[in-house]
């Protein structure tokens, strides 16, 4: 009965080592590749150059129909792969979404595909100062 517990605890302690080493190894890449592809934008910077930028919100479509900024089309990053194409590659990208990490992943798929200028926002949505639009509720 006391190698069965011990056995147990053993595994127990193994899993959570290995979830938590991959917590950390994820956090790590992600901070390696902001750094590598160098595209992160205040959002002072973003709102002075987004005129000339298409601007896409990776969020979940009712995110975006909730609040967005303003002139961004909604791409949510699952839908990236098969809607890349409404895109164009001669125009900077901008990305952004709640955080930064589905922009590091999609400025990544973008890379892959041609896109050579792309940029994301610092701090996401959640950092976001300018001018948003909100769809108006039917009451």
């Amino acid at each position: 009965m006391f190698v069965l517990g011990s056995i147990t605890t053993w595994t127990i302690n193994i899993i959570l080592l290995l979830v938590l080493l991959w917590l950390v190894g994820d956090w790590a890449y992600y901070k390696i590749q902001r750094k590598r592809l160098g595209g992160e934008l205040t959002a002072e910077d973003f709102e002075s150059t987004m005129r000339k930028a298409q601007i896409v919100d990776l969020r979940d479509k009712k995110d975006f129909d909730a609040n967005h900024i303003l002139g961004a089309r909604s791409i949510p990053y699952p839908m990236l792969k098969q809607n890349m194409g409404e895109l164009r590659q001669d125009l900077p990208v901008y990305l952004y979404d709640t955080g930064i990490t589905l922009s590091i992943r999609a400025t990544l798929k973008l890379r892959k595909a041609g896109f050579t200028d792309i940029k994301w926002l610092q701090k996401g949505f959640a950092g976001w100062t300018g001018k948003t639009k909100r769809k108006k509720s039917l009451n």
